[in-house]
């Protein structure tokens, strides 16, 4: 492994290495200043994760954020969404992250698929329209995904993106399950 992980980031890469058993994940995870202890607190208060895909969801321990008053939704699959996307030409994720804005409470993204769910969040950070509480960025893929997670790390939101082209719903799930073991 390449730098030294820090104690405060360690349980998150560690997690991302075990789902995954690639070690880049040492090397290409980045985290904004403080957003572990951003990320534990909105857990332990209550946020609502959103992810981009119902596998995402399906991998994040419920009971355990329930437990801490939060849930976690995806809008992905929802009828009305696809209906929107395609009346108005732009694609789910996009009109899942405008419902998601629409949430009471902090939020926390998990974007483990679609790089235009980083973009749409990154328009309305642009906007004024919408901030979210913390972004986990690790769209796998090659269209629009390594740009896209790089723009939403310049947004001023607290992050944990990992750099290049890996990730996906698996490694979404991973992060914010590790930050819930860090929540107890």
């Amino acid at each position: 492994m390449g730098k030294e992980l820090s104690e405060r980031t360690a349980p998150v890469i560690m997690r991302c290495i075990h789902t995954s058993a690639d070690f880049s994940y040492a090397d290409t995870l980045a985290f904004s200043d403080g957003v572990i202890d951003t990320a534990v607190d909105l857990l332990r208060n209550g946020a609502t994760v959103v992810t981009d895909t119902n596998m995402a969801l399906a991998g994040i321990r419920s009971g355990q954020l329930a437990g801490f008053g939060g849930k976690a939704v995806c809008f992905m699959a929802d009828e009305s969404v696809a209906k929107e996307a395609k009346e108005r030409e732009t694609t789910r994720a996009f009109v899942s992250m405008e419902r998601a804005a629409e949430l009471a409470g902090p939020v926390v993204f998990a974007i483990g698929n679609a790089p235009t769910a980083l973009l749409s969040l990154h328009e309305m950070v642009q906007k004024g329209s919408y901030r979210p509480a913390m972004v986990v960025g690790v769209p796998v893929g090659f269209v629009n995904v390594k740009s896209a997670k790089e723009i939403i790390m310049g947004d001023g939101i607290p992050y944990i993106v990992n750099r290049g082209r890996k990730g996906g719903s698996n490694i979404a799930a991973a992060i914010i399950n590790a930050l819930l073991g860090m929540a107890l």
